[in-house]
């Protein structure tokens, strides 16, 4: 049994109560087979890569992971979560993202250490997404809950960018046709990321497939990402540029229709209760080895918190 409550617990840090109320932007272009919706993290992307240790390439991928996952998870209908996991051979073996319904967020990336790609890994290196994943697999998990069963849609990775292997995932798994553009970068004012997505859309409101459109659906889906490819890195990163000023600049001339804002969060969803629960399994031959100090630290490998457990209190009830 684990006696000490976590508020007593002086190693546990701060986890910062973080919410950006217009995370998440939807619209759509009236009579057109176009809807979209726009991302930006703000401070919270700041907040969720700098808690992490990783060199600078990782952490603008980890944002773009982040404004990807955010964007998808907005369209979920039900209570629960979406995520993104890729696994490879390069330097990042493993890119975990989840969101959930509700817009909480974490991530967790395995980073090789900086000596065994110093051409990869250091600040200065400009590597693509595709160099530091390498050859492996993108999946795309929605979890409805432990009552339902998980929808899951895996391929192998494909393109340079994170945002052409999604596009790959859609276009293969779920074979619908959508523009994806990702951003991360470090700005004046920290760390921050963005997305901008659209789908193409039947005239019913449901997913488009290539099969049955007419030309001036065609059209318009082609000028909506001719549109779309005008915006810059820099306006989707952008502080000073608010989601509606942003859209109308790419689409006043396309019946632009602007839906209610969603937020976005810091949500890692670890508890000392959870991390107790997994120290429970361990041997105490096991518990000893972890121990440091009379104690054992457990830390969280999406938001980076210790958690401190007196050895004395761990194992204590086992027979």
């Amino acid at each position: 049994m684990i006696s000490t409550p976590a508020f007593l617990d002086s190693d546990r840090p701060d986890v910062p109560n973080l919410v950006i109320p217009r995370g998440v932007t939807p619209f759509y272009l009236e009579g057109q087979p176009v809807r979209g919706r726009l991302i930006r993290l703000g401070v919270l992307a700041d907040a969720m890569l700098t808690r992490h240790d990783n060199p600078r390439p990782v952490s603008a991928l980890a944002g773009r992971a982040l404004a990807l996952v955010a964007a998808l998870a907005s369209s979920l209908k039900f209570q629960g979560s979406f995520s993104l996991q890729i696994k490879g051979d390069g330097p990042v073996s493993l890119l975990i993202v989840d969101c959930t319904d509700s817009g909480a967020l974490r991530f967790h990336a395995r980073v090789s250490p900086l000596e065994d790609a110093p051409d990869l890994l250091s600040d200065n290196a400009s590597p693509t997404d595709r160099d530091l994943l390498g050859n492996g697999y993108l999946a795309l998990t929605a979890d409805q809950g432990p009552d339902s069963d998980l929808h899951q849609g895996i391929v192998e990775i494909s393109g340079e960018s994170l945002a052409e292997m999604a596009s790959h995932y859609f276009s293969t798994s779920e074979q619908h046709a959508v523009h994806i553009h990702l951003a991360a970068g470090m700005t004046d004012e920290g760390w921050r990321a963005g997305a901008l997505i659209l789908e193409r859309i039947a005239s019913d409101g449901g997913i488009q497939n290539d099969s049955g459109s007419s030309a001036s659906d065609d059209d318009a889906w082609h000028t909506a990402t001719v549109l779309a490819k005008t915006l810059t890195e820099a306006e989707l990163l952008s502080d000073n540029l608010p989601p509606e000023t942003l859209l109308h600049r790419l689409f006043h001339e396309q019946d632009l229709r602007i839906g209610q804002s969603r937020a976005l969060a810091y949500g890692c969803r670890c508890s000392r209760a959870k991390l107790a629960s997994v120290l429970g399994t361990f041997s105490d031959e096991d518990l000893e080895h972890m121990t440091d100090d009379g104690a054992i630290i457990m830390t969280c490998e999406f938001c980076n918190v210790g958690f401190r457990f007196d050895r004395n209190d761990v194992g204590a009830s086992r027979d």
